[in-house]
């Protein structure tokens, strides 16, 4: 395991809170003289200092893969943190009272994220059955509640949880025909919007009113295709009169009949 120094000794002394702390005893690993060390605790890190008030750290034990049990020694009240494998170094460390080895033991043995996870499980386990009892009491189901999972996000979503796409429509000549959506077949609006049906689904915009060709027009529309006029101008001039004759009808039904 890598670890950068200067952070580790950042860590070690800056004012976040310690777990724990004290003066303990530490066996040498090449001789057996105990030499009294301040340790300091923080997360699953044990750091140790040759006196309280260093600036530095002189060691780090990470707490991961390792047991914290009691061990017989010279000393009185010592403990030891053993790692598994068979070249894993045994840190023996001893404590000044009885009450402070217990307060060792119990904070270094809860310091591992190993620890941690087994606390998340059982208090995730607690509250399954808190759940199972008031569901029993209000008189819900009584299948056994399923165990917890986080919620999916992105692209992990259910495809069930997502919204219905709406139909696409079909296009006749290149343009869509609402006519073809799903519910068309309903008698159309008649309040001038469009809204929403009952289905909350948007309604196509209502269709303008045909209007009736009188027998008239319908002549004059066939006489100007059956001319088949050669030059823009002269139909243009053709409609553009059809167009002043229809502008003339319409200003005068919107006058009404005169008294």
């Amino acid at each position: 395991m890598k670890l950068n120094e200067r952070s580790l000794a950042f860590y070690a002394t800056c004012d976040s809170p310690a777990d724990n702390s004290g003066f303990l005893y530490k066996r040498g690993e090449r001789h057996t003289a105990y030499h009294r060390r301040w340790f300091v605790l923080k997360g699953n890190m044990l750091f140790y200092f040759e006196e309280r008030d260093s600036r530095e750290p002189v060691g780090v034990i990470v707490l991961e893969g390792c047991n914290v049990e009691l061990c017989d020694s010279a000393e009185g009240f010592a403990f030891a943190i053993r790692f598994g494998g068979t070249k894993s170094r045994t840190y023996v460390l001893a404590a000044e009272s009885q009450a402070a080895m217990e307060s060792w033991v119990k904070s270094l043995s809860r310091a591992s994220f190993d620890y941690m996870r087994l606390v998340v499980r059982e208090l995730e386990k607690q509250l399954q059955e808190v759940r199972w009892g008031l569901a029993g009491r209000c008189g819900g189901s009584q299948e056994p509640p399923s165990p917890w999972k986080p919620k999916p996000s992105g692209p992990e979503q259910s495809r069930e949880q997502l919204p219905a796409l709406p139909a696409p429509l079909s296009k006749e000549n290149g343009c869509a025909v609402w006519n073809n959506v799903l519910g068309a077949a309903r008698l159309p609006d008649t309040s001038g919007c469009g809204g929403h049906d009952e289905e909350e689904n948007p309604r196509p915009p209502p269709l303008p009113p045909r209007r009736r060709v009188s027998n008239g027009e319908a002549a004059s529309a066939g006489a100007a295709v059956s001319e088949s006029p050669s030059t823009f101008c002269r139909l243009h001039e053709q409609y553009s009169r059809e167009v002043a004759r229809l502008r003339h009808d319409w200003q005068q039904r919107q006058r009404g009949p005169r008294p």
